[in-house]
């Protein structure tokens, strides 16, 4: 089945599909931008609690000096959570790989009136004009990054932006996740405006779970259009994740069960990280004390 669909994701038939023979997830397989979803995206997240969740992340901001400033949103989607930290009076950039996705942000930003600055990029390669003072990332995106390479790649350049001392928080669905709650489950949501289907096929050994999206969203003619796309997460081990940044000259700072500061536990279906750029930071201190 997988292998039916490997064209769909970019990938080779003989290698690059879960469950094959020297199999590591490619870096171009990443997630994939949204495209039919983002049609529907903010129709189907309507269950969200963006604003409960915006500001638990302003909460853990706030406690390592953060209040205002310029903050990088990377994988700001539609623009929920980027127009949430504007009114909380951050400055904000958002980086989003699908030009759809950022059309309805931008839509958002013209409604609202928020100073905003949208980029079309990667976050594997995304470059800004100078650096901020912190980094978030919500909603799973870092998921997306399926190669462990990759995702190094934008750690190091998480970390490249921050100002010293600066501060990367994200959060992470989490291995019982994927295995225990959606794992090969097929999840079905009706609205007025349309119906989604999703369908789950995880490939534990790879830790990778592929999402199968059906669409048929209604016309202004009462007829139903029907759109398609696949899309791989990874579910990263914490202890993995902090190898990453460490790597990526990041410090580990923290590891959350969502929503709480409480340690992460076994039954933690989303988790946050915390990092700090701290390098630039040390280098500040040593040439202020000589």
């Amino acid at each position: 089945m997988c292998r039916e669909r490997a064209d769909k994701c970019g990938l080779d038939k003989e290698k690059d599909v879960p469950g094959a023979e020297g199999y590591e997830p490619d870096g171009e397989e990443s997630g994939g931008a949204y495209t039919g979803f983002a049609k529907c995206y903010d129709l189907f997240m309507d269950n969200i609690p963006y604003q409960e969740w915006a500001e638990y992340v302003r909460k853990l901001l706030i406690k390592r000096g953060i209040r205002d400033g310029l903050v990088l949103e990377l994988g700001c989607g539609t623009g929920a959570f980027t127009e949430l930290f504007a009114a909380f009076g951050y400055d904000m950039i958002g980086v989003d790989s699908s030009a759809e996705m950022l059309e309805r942000a931008v839509e958002k930003k013209e409604q609202s009136g928020a100073d905003i600055l949208y980029l079309l990029q990667d976050m594997r390669e995304f470059e800004l004009y100078g650096t901020v003072r912190a980094v978030v990332s919500i909603c799973d995106s870092i998921n997306y990054i399926v190669n462990s390479r990759e995702l190094v790649k934008v750690f190091s350049l998480v970390n490249n932006y921050l100002d010293p001392g600066g501060v990367f928080i994200f959060d992470l669905k989490t291995p019982f996740y994927f295995e225990q709650v959606v794992g090969d489950q097929v999840i079905a949501e009706h609205r007025s405006k349309g119906s989604l289907i999703w369908e789950n096929l995880y490939y534990e050994e790879e830790q990778v779970n592929e999402y199968d999206l059906t669409m048929f969203l209604k016309r202004a003619d009462g007829l139903y259009e029907k759109y398609t796309e696949t899309h791989l997460q990874r579910a990263y081990e914490i202890k993995k994740i902090r190898e990453l940044l460490e790597e990526a000259g990041l410090k580990f700072e923290a590891a959350f069960d969502a929503f709480t500061e409480n340690q992460p536990h076994d039954m933690s279906e989303r988790v946050y990280i915390v990092a700090r750029e701290y390098k630039k930071q040390e280098k500040y201190v040593s040439e202020v004390t000589i």
